[in-house]
């Protein structure tokens, strides 16, 4: 799942047969036609070159210009380095990545931690970045060197921006039918009873573009099961058909009633619309939730984590996408290369594209959150304080999977939550085949 930014053409939730090429195209599978090599290659450390190229996948003009901005500081502080970027539009970029890399790739390349960044790096795509990481590890919790680490246990990746999943919901309507935050399931179940009974949409939900409910399966597997069993599950270690993912669903069975009707038919942007017309109670979702809001009425909007369901995690885990920058296995640059991928890690460009999407935060544990809205300071401490950070589903496990075993599987049992057993069988059959 790849966040939207706020006041630009919707640009990562495309329909879903082009994300399905995108997350294919991302793991080697067909990628058509090659993304022009941008930078320049070579095997050289590049000491002596005065610039460093920059792979950007943001093409719609606000995060376009939020990076620039961002990028303006390096120039500035650089002593005498400067950054050429290289913007491809966003969809192709993504599609063509994998062609991308094996060419002459930039310098420093935007790109997705967790599973898609592994993937990469196992392949010997990227750079590993360990030594800078001895620099700018206290940037970071944990979770985000975590999230950060491929499969050899090396660091391949720089944090930049991320945006949290969660229960969202209207303050004003919360405080007027007198709602507490629940903090187990039972209570959720039954703060849902009531919204239900004060004609209320318990929780908004849409399916029309696949990925969505991808987010309640993470979220109700984590919380039942714990980060490693779903990290696990997703990386094809663990059977779909395990009674722990059967749980899951049944918890699932028994929360659909207080989902929205008719969520295959319905798009994620109306769905945040029911929650803005205080139609609906709460939404799970990340949250550029918020972009369907009036900047008159954002501030109305909070969230809490998932409420916990087995107490032995609690809410230990956070839903948490991170964007972020590699560096490329050959750089042309590569003194210069990290100089910058330092100077990302820092609080000052974070800070700086983050005027341009007050929906996400700084990964930076130090920058100064003092400008930060209500719900960003939120979003950053729930953030802080998670022991593990998962990205998505779609981020999570192999594409093909995703796209195909994951995508209909979830379909189909909100189609007929009945039809668990057969559900999970065929997404079992589907893992076997796919992670071998």
């Amino acid at each position: 799942m790849v966040r939207y930014t706020p006041g630009s053409t919707p640009l990562p939730h495309f329909g879903r047969r082009t994300m399905l090429r995108i997350m294919l195209a991302g793991a080697g599978v067909a990628a058509t036609g090659g993304l022009a090599a941008c930078g320049s290659g070579g095997s050289g450390s590049g000491s002596e070159s005065k610039v460093v190229t920059f792979g950007n996948n943001l093409s719609d003009q606000v995060p376009k210009d939020a990076i620039t901005a961002a990028l303006k500081g390096f120039d500035a502080k650089s002593g005498g380095l400067s950054v050429t970027i290289n913007t491809k539009q966003h969809e192709q970029y993504q599609e063509q990545i994998n062609n991308y890399l094996q060419g002459k790739p930039d310098d420093v390349l935007a790109w997705f931690a967790g599973y898609r960044m592994r993937f990469f790096a196992d392949q010997g795509l990227t750079s590993d970045l360990s030594d800078l990481w001895g620099k700018i590890g206290g940037n970071y919790s944990d979770a985000l060197k975590q999230a950060s680490t491929g499969s050899d246990k090396k660091q391949y990746f720089v944090p930049f921006i991320q945006y949290p999943w969660g229960m969202f919901y209207r303050k004003s309507v919360w405080q007027e039918r007198g709602y507490a935050i629940p903090k187990t399931l039972d209570e959720l179940v039954a703060l849902s009873t009531k919204m239900k009974s004060d004609g209320l949409i318990p929780i908004a939900f849409a399916q029309k573009q696949g990925w969505p409910g991808m987010g309640t399966f993470d979220q109700l597997n984590f919380r039942i099961n714990g980060y490693q069993f779903h990290v696990d599950l997703l990386a094809g270690k663990e059977n779909w058909q395990d009674k722990k993912v059967k749980d899951v669903f049944d918890t699932w069975k028994r929360l659909l009633p207080f989902h929205q009707e008719n969520a295959l038919g319905r798009e994620w942007q109306e769905a945040a619309q029911a929650l803005q017309q205080k139609k609906a109670g709460m939404y799970l979702l990340g949250s550029f939730v918020g972009q369907q809001f009036p900047d008159a009425e954002r501030d109305d909007l909070d969230f809490f984590p998932f409420p916990e369901i087995n107490p032995q995690f609690g809410t230990d885990t956070v839903e948490a996408p991170i964007d972020g920058y590699m560096m490329a296995k050959k750089p042309a640059n590569k003194d210069g290369a990290l100089k910058l991928l330092e100077y990302l890690a820092s609080p000052e460009p974070q800070l700086t594209y983050l005027k341009a999407d007050p929906n996400s935060v700084a990964t930076n544990q130090n920058a100064d959150t003092s400008g930060y809205s209500a719900l960003q300071k939120k979003s950053a401490e729930v953030i802080k304080n998670a022991k593990h950070i998962t990205q998505f589903l779609d981020r999570d496990t192999d594409p093909g999977f995703a796209s195909e075993a994951a995508t209909n599987g979830l379909i189909a049992f909100i189609k007929n939550p009945d039809d668990i057993d057969s559900v999970l069988k065929g997404m079992a059959d589907q893992a076997k085949n796919i992670f071998k």
